[in-house]
């Protein structure tokens, strides 16, 4: 008995002695650099270094010190903060070697001090999620002397940037960059990204941005725009800073780029120019979409419709460039906004003017897999457009007292271009069978003219909560065209024993012109403490008129024939009546909308060659709900779903009849039934300051019941001819999957490591009919990418970026064959920095396609550029660089797509190899510091 007794003793003190061992105690004492002064109050906290979990927290007595105990072995971070002082943080280690670790004197600097004269190493919040919005503290991320912005936001989490400045964050499209808030330049980035000096920033906001009216009552209307907001620094808010460039290279390449910028006070004035024909175009202006496009109408959001001046080749030109071709640009600009009367008074104002022309060639080869056999296709086509355009907007905002306000915008833009196109195109069946081969040229010259003005008021009610707001919209848009076509065609007759030749020229002509008045009402009621709701009226008054006349050529040469049937005179009056309500919960870290929105759209239309009128009647409903969850500052959870009516478009019902390909025609069905889409969102962002580790997760799902689809008739000598149906056994849906995490990996000498992974993919339905049948085709398209993207920004010495990772699409018909195959994609960019201020840049892009069941040949090509340039004067602000673009010549111009049953694979004119000779200033003259108050 004696015996377990002390055994069970022995085995006490043991376990306790152990334990006491296993624990450790930290200490030390706070102080200020400067004046040595003792700290008392500092925040000291104890994390765990693998997931920055909070293991023990306290705060220093009056006389600076702390002590902390009871912490087991394992690896941990000290982090001690100080209101207006700079974080210390040390990663450390506790072992059964070491019972206590004092350290001692704690030193922390000031603020001021840091802003003054000292860069502290360390760790900082490089980012802070607030609700729908991610912060980023530029103070975190490497600065070189005159970088810009686009050098800064390259090093951002989930960020990339093209060789031409556009901006994805997070697998999406960034559209538009304010400045402090404000419109700058309007609607072209890359003006904010590639001249704003990354100095001057304070901080960069990402969010999606709300419409004015639904910013100002806080309840989530559906519109939402990806934004990057540059927040500057006060005291780089006066004085003035811009930049000059110029080059001239080989093959007579060319580019030069100004920019000057005057800031003082709140007042901002900016003016640029560029020309050049090396790809710089600086066109970026987003009303291109604005009534105009590829089809003959466009659709609002509320169910309302507009002509546009589409529809045929003969105005498919919008103006921008997307690589095709060769370039020749000179535009500008002017802007300038400013704050007074106690901020009371706003004024934002905008002038754009630029040509662009754009010239080049383009061969493509189509292949149609039908049960009846294949059909290739060649197409070469040849152009030459050229457009002028400039335009103008102005903002005025006015409080007119603490809760009414009143902001005005408007804009108008003329628009004038001259396009030339030339098509040759041969379609053949099995054995090289001729079926038909057309010969097209194409000229036309458009005038077109905007005016868009837009009033919303704004009044906040007694109540806390109670709001009423309205907007008031009208705008107007004109075009007017005059062309040629010139057409001569031939096919193979239905019993194979000779050809049919056809003849075309014709002048056309297009009279189009659209208005629309606009009324939105919306009323805010607060429910109770938590739950608000949103009443929403709008009116839509709208008409349009589309006059399209085309002429036959008469004897006496000139064109005054009349085309009775391919001339059109169409009047449209739309009358929209809206209502909705919306409702809105706040408690805690939760927020949810939920409700819907309805519109009964009265719709007729004339047509008055053949004096038909047209009346449909419909409601469009789009109900809407929003779950959001924030876990804590920096991490948060948001889940929506939308639906909404799609009525059927007149392109389906009555489509405007054309005959500029006569292998390609349209046919109406007026007994079409709108369809309903509906799509569920989700995205989770999360990020730890300590580790400095971000991660990224969203994805969409939508299916559309009763979908309208196209019913193809391909006939045996390749004329096919579509026609609109619905479709109610099946329901189309498409998916879209992203997902980064990053993280900076100290062991590895700070590089920045992320992974990511994104997947899209659609299912479609076609009928299509043959000689052997009517046959239901199902088309899915699906494409998978992953990659890895490493960085690193050493200061002063040098940088580099890269990325790269696999890519596998499938494309599938149930008729015909698949296409599917690997590609692999990559990107790299580094920098130099030599002594005697030279430096060398480098960045290459790698694309490859593989092969597929249909494709037999697979595509590489490796664009690899390089500069070596020299910095001059202490500012270093002044650079000459010698460029190569294109040092293997590989930048030949190709594309490949997959749609239904038809493959595509087309190569065009681009911009290939040349060296260029260039040089740049960068000038500044900026206040002073920032001033104290005592």
């Amino acid at each position: 008995m004696k015996r377990l007794l002390l055994s069970l003793c022995l085995f006490v003190f043991i376990s306790t002695y152990s334990k006491a061992q296993s624990l450790h105690t930290i200490k030390g004492r706070t102080i200020d650099t400067a004046s040595t002064t003792l700290l008392s109050g500092t925040s000291i906290a104890v994390l765990n270094a693998k997931d920055s979990t909070l293991v023990k927290f306290t705060r220093a007595a009056e006389n600076g010190s702390f002590e902390l105990s009871g912490i087991k072995n394992g690896k941990f971070i000290l982090l001690v903060s100080y209101p207006k002082y700079a974080d210390f943080v040390d990663h450390f280690t506790l072992d059964s070697t070491t019972q206590v670790k004092d350290y001692g004197k704690i030193n922390l600097t000031g603020m001021a001090k840091i802003l003054a004269d000292v860069i502290i190493k360390g760790n900082r919040t490089a980012i802070k999620i607030k609700g729908d919005t991610t912060e980023f503290d530029p103070k975190a991320y490497n600065i070189e002397p005159n970088s810009k912005v686009e050098d800064l936001i390259k090093q951002f989490p989930g960020f990339q940037v093209d060789k031409d400045g556009k901006i994805t964050a997070q697998g999406k499209t960034v559209p538009k960059v304010l400045v402090d808030g404000e419109e700058f330049f309007g609607d072209d980035p890359t003006l904010v990204t590639k001249n704003l000096r990354a100095d001057m920033v304070e901080s960069v906001q990402l969010y999606d941005k709300a419409s004015d009216q639904a910013s100002f009552t806080g309840i989530d209307d559906g519109e939402k725009t990806k934004t990057l907001n540059i927040k500057l620094k006060e005291d780089k808010k006066n004085g003035y800073f811009g930049k000059v460039q110029g080059g001239y290279g080989t093959k007579d390449f060319y580019q030069g780029q100004g920019m000057f910028n005057k800031f003082w006070g709140k007042k901002k004035f900016s003016a640029y120019g560029i020309l050049g024909n090396n790809g710089t175009v600086g066109l970026g202006w987003d009303d291109r979409d604005k009534y105009s496009g590829s089809s003959s109408l466009t659709m609002s959001d509320d169910g309302g419709m507009y002509f546009s001046s589409g529809g045929d080749d003969f105005d498919s030109y919008d103006g921008q460039y997307n690589g095709q071709g060769l370039p020749v640009a000179r535009t500008g600009g002017l802007h300038f906004d400013n704050k007074w009367n106690k901020d009371k008074e706003s004024l934002n104002t905008n002038y754009k003017i630029g040509s662009i022309r754009v010239q080049g060639d383009k061969n493509s080869i189509n292949q149609n897999n039908l049960e009846s056999g294949v059909q290739n296709n060649t197409s070469n086509e040849s152009f030459d457009n050229d457009m002028f355009r400039q335009k103008l907007d102005v903002m005025y905002e006015l409080k007119i007292d603490t809760t009414l306000t009143m902001k005005v915008n408007v804009d108008g833009a003329l628009k004038k271009s001259n396009t030339s196109n030339h098509f040759v195109t041969s379609t053949s069946g099995d054995n090289d069978k001729f079926l038909n081969s057309s010969d097209r040229t194409l000229s036309n010259e458009v005038d077109d003219q905007s005016f868009n003005m837009n009033v919303l008021f704004t009044k906040k009610l007694k109540k806390t909560g109670r709001t009423l707001s309205l907007n008031l919209n009208q705008s107007i848009n004109k075009s007017n065209s005059e062309g040629y076509l010139n057409s001569f065609n031939k096919r193979a007759d239905t019993v194979g024993t000779g050809t049919i030749d056809s003849l075309t020229n014709q002048l056309k002509t297009n009279d189009i012109t659209n208005s629309a008045f606009k009324l939105n009402a919306a009323y805010t009621e607060p429910l109770s403490k938590t739950l608000t709701v949103i009443i929403n009226y709008g009116l839509s008054l709208m008409n349009g008129k589309s006059d399209r006349l085309s002429f036959n050529q008469s004897g006496s040469g000139r064109y005054d024939i009349l085309d009775t049937l391919h001339s059109n005179n169409f009047e449209l009056n739309q009358t929209i009546n809206q209502a909705g309500a919306i409702f809105n919960y706040k408690k805690g870290k939760t927020v949810i909308n939920f409700g819907s929105k309805f519109s009964g759209v009265n719709f007729k239309q004339d047509d008055i060659y053949r004096n038909k009128t047209y009346v449909r009647n419909f409601i469009n409903y789009m109900p809407q709900a929003t779950y959001q969850y924030r876990f804590s500052q920096q991490k948060s959870l948001r889940i929506s779903y939308n639906g909404n009516t799609n009525q059927p478009s007149l392109d389906q019902l009555q489509p405007v009849r054309i005959n500029n390909d006569p292998f390609n025609v349209v046919e109406g069905n007026q007994d079409l039934r709108p369809s309903f889409r509906s799509n569920i969102n989700a995205s989770y962002n999360a990020y730890k300051v300590l580790t400095n580790q971000s991660v990224w997760l969203s994805g969409s799902y939508s299916f559309t019941a009763n979908p309208i689809i196209s019913d193809v008739t391909t006939n045996s000598v390749g004329k096919s001819t579509y026609r609109y149906i619905n479709y109610n056994d099946k329901m189309q849906t498409n998916f879209y999957l992203y997902g980064q995490i990053s993280r900076k990996i100290n062991t590895l000498g700070e590089i920045n490591i992320g992974l990511n992974a994104n997947a899209n993919g659609s299912s479609s339905y076609n009928f299509i009919t043959t000689d052997l049948g009517r046959t239901l085709n199902n088309t899915k398209n699906y494409t998978y990418n992953g990659g890895i993207n490493i960085s690193k920004y050493k200061d002063k010495s040098y940088s580099f970026y890269t990325r790269f990772g696999p890519s596998y699409n499938m494309a599938r018909a149930s008729i015909g064959r698949n296409s599917d195959g690997w590609g692999w994609t990559g990107y790299a960019s580094g920098n130099v920095q030599l002594p005697g201020k030279f430096e060398i840049s480098t960045d290459a892009e790698y694309q490859y396609n593989g092969k597929t069941q249909v494709l037999a040949e697979s595509f590489e090509r490796l664009i690899w550029n390089a500069s070596v340039s020299k910095k001059f004067f202490k500012a270093e602000n002044l650079r000459f660089s010698a460029t190569v673009n294109d040092i293997l010549n590989q930048n030949i111009g190709f594309n490949r797509s997959a749609n239904n049953t038809t493959i595509s694979q087309s190569s065009y004119t681009t911009i290939r190899r040349y060296l260029m000779f260039s040089v740049s200033w960068d000038f500044s003259k900026m206040g002073g510091g920032i001033k104290t108050q005592k």
